[in-house]
């Protein structure tokens, strides 16, 4: 028997597990939610003319961004077979902490950055130590560190004055416009091609990628999948800091409950976007996609007159659909895989 079609089912289960389609091809799972974003906008055209607008998408396109920053942290997370409910509360913790620092003054603005991200790393560390190394559900251990994170921020908040606000040189920088759209945009399509590149061209993105695919495979292989694992979830925590000063930045004097509204909505960005439940499969590019797709909706229900309570209703059916579909993929991919 010729040992070619054992070769190339082999090769063709490595690239579906990588999101690569056995012809060489971007797999189907990270265009779709492209596809369905141009769906998207022609239905807003029709139903709500308003919505595409360029002033309109300018103005709903900052917080895409705020999204996908987030939601890239999550499908690393997910990547590496995680979950992290944590969100809310390192965004609340970085912002908190860069208005303390920095006390609203431009002399101190680098310092109240560097500890901000420093604290938001740290929760995510902790997070990853305690899944990876301590074996504790990902889901229980991110709940509970958010809830300590989240009372450790509100003891702090309590020192500051009411009405603290950012340093006048981040404000400025938050609201400013590069080519007419939102400099916090452009942050974000560097860090969607930062990791991009890291994650598909050099040897840690393709080890991660493994490790999360196949961890018992990874290991017997010699890649550090508790490591890799703490990583993902320590990087995770980095972007959810940027994501709170940036966000801290555009509103100027946030409190709080800024972090609130990125509970369900990264996780539901990174599923449709792609990210496999089962680890190792992923794409930032297809993640900014579903940002920009969830974004448009929310403003598209808004125009309808819609509350928010319908929006948290649309992300919980996206997550459903979005692991459902996962669901199936895995299962054709094992079928193909086994024949």
């Amino acid at each position: 028997m010729s040992v070619r079609g054992p070769l190339a089912a082999e090769r063709g289960g490595r690239l579906a597990k990588q999101g690569v389609a056995p012809g060489g091809g971007v797999q189907m799972r990270f265009l779709a939610i492209w596809i369905a974003l141009a769906a998207l906008l022609a239905v807003g055209a029709i139903i709500v003319p308003r919505s595409i607008l360029p002033s309109t998408i300018l103005a709903f396109i900052p917080l895409a961004a705020f999204l996908c920053i987030t939601a890239m942290g999550e499908a690393l997370v997910l990547m590496s077979r995680g979950i992290d409910l944590s969100i809310p509360s390192i965004i609340a913790l970085s912002s908190t902490v860069l208005l303390g620092v920095s006390g609203g003054l431009d002399s101190a603005l680098v310092i109240g950055i560097v500890a901000a991200l420093a604290f938001a790393t740290l929760v995510g560390v902790v997070n990853g130590a305690l899944v990876a190394i301590g074996k504790l559900n990902a889901l229980i251990v991110t709940l509970a560190i958010g809830a300590i994170t989240q009372g450790a921020t509100l003891w702090y908040r309590e020192s500051l004055p009411q009405e603290a606000r950012v340093p006048p040189l981040l404000a400025d920088w938050g609201s400013s416009r590069v080519l007419g759209i939102n400099v916090a945009v452009w942050l974000t399509a560097v860090l969607v091609i930062v990791l991009t590149v890291i994650l598909r061209k050099t040897t840690y993105g393709r080890r991660f990628a493994a490790a999360g695919a196949s961890p018992r495979a990874a290991w017997v292989a010699g890649i550090n999948v508790r490591g890799y694992q703490i990583a993902a979830f320590a990087v995770a925590g980095f972007l959810y800091g940027i994501a709170g000063i940036v966000i801290s930045a555009f509103i100027r004097n946030p409190t709080l409950s800024v972090g609130d509204p990125y509970l369900l909505a990264p996780i539901a960005a990174a599923v449709l976007g792609g990210t496999a439940i089962t680890g190792g499969v992923g794409s930032m590019a297809a993640v900014a996609g579903a940002a920009l797709f969830l974004t448009h909706l929310g403003q598209m229900l808004k125009m309808l007159g819609l509350s928010t309570a319908f929006q948290f209703i649309i992300y919980g059916i996206a997550i459903a659909i979005g692991m459902a579909l996962a669901e199936s993929r895995l299962g054709l991919v094992r079928r193909w895989r086994s024949r």
